[in-house]
């Protein structure tokens, strides 16, 4: 591909998958990094409280509004919850099932392998961070439909050795109090399933697109929203130092797999690709890319810092370093405080870049 200063994706449906897949990628396996580096640095219980945040975030801006998408808005409150969980992370690819035993029970299973921690990850993650997760989310969702009587009882969990992580949710009598909306019960098992009954996306509301765009969204969210509640609980800078650090490693690991999703060695190239894949509007010419949006960050320019973006370009640096270890990356512009664009320069330091 030529350098084109309008975009080189849009007219081209494989070039357009290919990006989707490798944002996906990377965004995905830099939220298990992400997680993994930060039990390690800064601990179990700090890691822990930024994930429940991560988590009540994300449901606090997408559960909602993805009840009406899904069309489940109608449904009783325990069914709605669970087929929710199972239709949003089937479009992140995510492995997960159902059972609704009656309209105040349903069973939803996550089945390995955990897609937020699939291959040896799984062995690294405490049991408390997967915790996490379900305080954040799955104790609160009774709270966001205005059933304070609903709760979701979890009977197993993968990162303790159980088959998958599973559990119901649960429509009581009485409200429950607010250390009851998430309880623990081991030794209770998932109804046999059957994949084949499972309900499906719409294919005409869901196009072949739709449903690569929402596989990417799936995966950039969950940065999105990591990189505000990080910041908040470690402080700026010692947040953007984790990014930054965590993101070369991963930017290395998979770089050959979005150079190849990708189809270029091309530093420039493949820089433009990834920023125009992640939905901004982006131009290059030579060795200078103009990214004039921040899709990743959108909505959130309020509580922007600088640090923000110093920690994640980690990551494209180090996608860049394995093409060319020599290649050093600059930020000449910023949109983040207050330019108009981010202008970025691929240039050789005459050395490979120190780590």
């Amino acid at each position: 591909m030529a350098d084109n200063p309008v975009g080189f994706m849009a007219d081209f449906p494989a070039r357009r998958e290919a990006g989707y897949r490798a944002v996906s990628e990377l965004c995905h396996r830099y939220l298990t990094g992400l997680i993994l580096a930060m039990v390690i640095e800064v601990g179990t219980d700090r890691t822990a409280r930024i994930v429940k945040a991560l988590f009540r975030r994300q449901q606090e801006e997408r559960f909602l509004p993805g009840l009406q998408k899904l069309g489940l808005a109608d449904e009783p409150d325990a069914i709605a919850c669970a087929k929710y969980h199972y239709l949003s992370n089937h479009l992140g690819g995510v492995s997960v099932v159902y059972v609704a035993e009656s309209d105040t029970k349903a069973w939803v299973k996550y089945l390995p392998p955990r897609w937020i921690f699939d291959g040896a990850a799984i062995a690294g993650i405490p049991t408390e961070i997967s915790r996490a997760m379900l305080w954040g989310w799955h104790a609160n969702n009774g709270i966001l439909l205005g059933n304070p009587r609903l709760g979701f009882v979890c009977t197993g969990q993968t990162v303790d050795a159980m088959p998958g992580l599973e559990g119901y949710y649960i429509e009581e009598s009485d409200p429950l109090p607010p250390s009851d909306r998430l309880r623990f019960r081991f030794g209770e098992n998932c109804p046999p399933f059957d994949k084949e009954d499972l309900p499906a996306l719409d294919s005409q509301e869901w196009p072949t697109e739709r449903l690569q765009k929402a596989g990417r969204n799936y995966t950039m969210d969950y940065i999105r929203n990591l990189v505000p509640v990080a910041s908040q609980e470690l402080g700026p800078l010692v947040a953007q130092s984790i990014l930054y650090r965590t993101g070369r490693k991963i930017g290395m690991q998979y770089s050959s797999f979005v150079t190849e999703t990708m189809g270029s060695d091309n530093p420039s190239q493949v820089l433009a690709a990834l920023f125009e894949a992640q939905g901004d509007a982006v131009t290059w010419e030579g060795t200078e890319v103009t990214q004039s949006t921040w899709r990743l960050m959108r909505g959130l320019e309020a509580e922007s810092t600088p640090e923000w973006m110093n920690g994640i370009l980690g990551l494209w640096e180090g996608v860049l370093l394995v093409i060319d270890p020599h290649v050093r990356l600059e930020l000449l512009e910023r949109l983040d405080t207050g330019g108009e664009r981010f202008l970025w320069r691929i240039s050789k330091s005459g050395r490979p870049s120190p780590y």
